[in-house]
């Protein structure tokens, strides 16, 4: 198995992948009658009013809904997840989705072969009441007897995605553990953002969905029961952008990128993995240079070392370029948000970094509503109360022994 491992990885480094080089930019701004057909056009996801969202933080407010919603399916459960590990709420939501396949309702549980760490008592509880349960590009015989198949496997479904009847819907950053639970306050466990939604914009929740699952099963899933005529639930535009590296469209790195070079005012960015490529560096910084706010919030602590040491190797350009660097360390930050002018925001899986923008499959819930928006901005600046401001002198006056971590992460980072 180790050896697995280690041929997985060194596969994993040939087979690096990155965005297209990108050597212009339109001159769009916020606001512009241009922006929103730019946008939709660059991003291949159309913007569809009349919807609800519901900002819910962390595991208190995130998996009680949850599993509400779960407990009142009729027809059809769809449930994508990137990390699936053990804990009470790992257990919890495998007997929800149980009771709902006893009583008829179809439930199709993927999972990620790579993130999905289950005690094997979890995926039965669901398969022996009815669910549907896979597993997203898993390692086959035949990868390993022709390795160079296994560079496929570098390609992972880092979507979160849950859809009740195709009426309700959930995505965000959120994965399933222990960890995950609580309020965001706590050593060790997750400050997270999650949305819950209902209108139109869950058509495309739902598609995003039976995409994996196409791939995976050779199953199409349709009908009333998944693709229900869905009516106006509120006053939000939104969008629903999902990006799939392997065949070719890297939509949330052009979200991101055109968002940033759109900004008049202020840029909000939180985000776990923080590791632009040089493109976004230079946007960011040109933003800053003509007048707009940019306020970063990262982890103080992570999971992952090299990454957290990688992602500093990047404070020095930024800080010089006016922009404002913030670490939290109340407990561990996942959220992955963005608020620009108080106007636009977006919710969900993707890191700012290479894998999430050219290698994972990604999703991100984007509003276009101020008393969202201006939601998301209230809870950052409730966040940067728990974080400590990074400066130049400090980032500059790091250790040798953090210097050399930098270094040596830095071959690593298109897979960070």
């Amino acid at each position: 198995m180790k050896r697995l491992h280690w041929l997985i990885a060194i596969l994993a480094l040939l087979g690096c992948a990155r965005v297209l080089s990108i050597h212009r930019i339109p001159d769009i701004a916020l606001g512009e009658p241009t922006f929103f057909p730019t946008i939709e056009a660059h991003t291949d996801a159309p913007i569809v009013g009349g919807n609800r969202i519901d900002i819910l933080l962390n595991g208190d407010e995130t998996f009680p809904a949850m599993l509400r919603d779960i407990k009142g399916a009729k027809s059809s459960i769809t449930f994508a997840q990137y990390l699936y590990q053990d804990g009470p709420i790992a257990y919890d939501l495998a007997q929800a989705f149980a009771e709902r396949c006893r009583t008829g309702v179809e439930g199709n549980i993927l999972l990620d072969s790579h993130g999905t760490r289950t005690p094997a008592e979890i995926p039965r509880i669901m398969t022996e009441a009815g669910c549907h349960v896979q597993y997203f590009r898993r390692v086959q015989a035949p990868q390993v007897i022709l390795p160079w198949k296994l560079l496929r496997y570098n390609y992972r479904n880092h979507r979160r995605i849950l859809v009740i009847d195709g009426r309700i819907g959930f995505t965000g950053g959120y994965g399933i553990s222990e960890a995950w639970m609580g309020d965001g306050r706590t050593e060790n466990h997750w400050r997270e953002t999650n949305a819950r939604m209902e209108g139109p914009i869950v058509k495309y929740l739902q598609a995003a969905f039976t995409e994996s699952w196409l791939e995976t099963t050779g199953n199409l899933l349709g009908g009333d029961g998944y693709f229900p005529r869905l009516e106006p639930r509120g006053n939000v535009p939104a969008q629903i952008v999902k990006s799939s590296p392997v065949g070719g469209s890297f939509q949330n790195y052009m979200l991101f990128l055109l968002s940033i070079t759109s900004a008049k005012k202020t840029i909000l960015i939180t985000n776990p993995y923080f590791i632009p490529d040089d493109r976004m560096i230079e946007a960011l910084i040109r933003a800053a240079a003509r007048g707009v706010r940019i306020l970063i919030l990262v982890p103080g602590k992570i999971d992952h070392p090299i990454t957290y040491k990688a992602s500093r190797s990047n404070y020095g350009r930024m800080l010089q370029g006016g922009i404002e660097i913030f670490e939290y360390m109340a407990g561990l930050m996942h959220a992955k948000t963005m608020v620009v002018d108080g106007v636009w925001a977006t919710i969900g899986s993707t890191n700012f970094d290479n894998r999430s923008f050219a290698l994972n499959e990604e999703l991100n819930l984007t509003i276009y509503h101020v008393p969202l928006a201006q939601r998301l901005q209230e809870i950052f600046e409730e966040d940067l109360k728990h974080s400590k401001r990074i400066t130049y002198e400090e980032w500059r006056s790091r250790g040798l022994a953090e210097r050399f971590f930098e270094l040596f992460a830095f071959p690593l980072r298109e897979q960070l």
